[in-house]
């Protein structure tokens, strides 16, 4: 497993095309391993459920600070993207060739349970309601930051990926007890986790789709920052190459862990 970084040039006009369209990048991403076909537009993990599929995510730090981030089980050859969204003069130096790809899979051998580790995640969050009676259940999109975090803290949903995550301590919690209502004890200010950068995504599905499976796209996706405890390293290791939620083909899934960063010195110190 790879884990690939990709700083965007926002001021090329390639570069604006490829962020206005999810089809598009993904696009950009597959064509980056050569050993995809183009019969296996999602990669390996569309064909075997146990196989690592291609996750890749859209960072946007600052306006003109976007990173790409891919994971995926070959080392990927981003090019092309260097030279639609990229800055090809400066990678013509073979020590920048304008992105920095790292071997994943010493990183991920080393999860252990009990292990602490900040984490981003961009996702879909969605759930299934019935509108009326008798009526067949539809795939809605969770529209408020309560939902959406609650959506991440359902405890079965971070069962199956192997995390939990962590409680702010009393002394850190804005809210008495850390809740905003009774009804939502697991929401507000109780975890150590944020939901930011809402987006909205409507677009049409490639014309190379087959014709059946064509039809207007609309997805809401947001960023969860936070903290989490590795429960089941193993599933943990499932979820960082394989994803969660939906959506992975449109930037949706990659979670990313990075060490937590340290107590504030001064509130140490009291």
């Amino acid at each position: 497993m790879y884990l690939t970084r990709f700083r965007v040039n926002t001021a090329r006009p390639g570069a604006r095309r490829l962020l206005s369209s999810p089809q598009s990048l993904h696009a950009g991403v597959m064509s980056a391993f050569p050993g995809l076909l183009p019969t296996d537009p999602d990669g390996p993990g569309t064909r075997n459920n146990d196989a690592p599929r291609v996750l890749w995510r859209l960072d946007h730090n600052a306006r003109a600070e976007v990173f790409l981030y891919v994971v995926g089980p070959d080392r990927p050859d981003l090019t092309h993207l260097v030279e639609q969204a990229g800055w090809p003069t400066a990678a013509l130096d073979p020590e920048t060739p304008g992105w920095q790809t790292r071997p994943y899979t010493p990183f991920l051998d080393r999860l252990t349970e009990g292990g602490t580790w900040a984490f981003r995640l961009t996702a879909n969050p969605v759930h299934h309601i019935r509108r009326k009676d008798g009526e067949p259940t539809k795939r809605t999109a969770h529209l408020t930051p309560v939902h959406q975090m609650g959506w991440l803290l359902d405890t079965d949903r971070q069962a199956r990926a192997g995390f939990r995550i962590t409680e702010k301590p009393q002394d850190e919690r804005l809210l008495p007890g850390g809740t905003t209502h009774k009804k939502h004890e697991h929401h507000g200010d109780k975890y150590e986790l944020i939901v930011r950068d809402q987006r909205s995504l409507s677009f049409t599905k490639s014309r190379h789709q087959p014709a059946s499976n064509r039809g207007p796209v609309s997805l809401v996706t947001v960023t969860f920052d936070g903290r989490l405890e590795v429960t089941d390293p193993q599933a943990l290791r499932r979820t960082l190459t394989h994803g969660l939620g939906k959506a992975k083909a449109y930037g949706c899934g990659l979670m990313t862990l990075a060490p937590p960063a340290p107590p504030n010195t001064a509130e140490a110190e009291k």
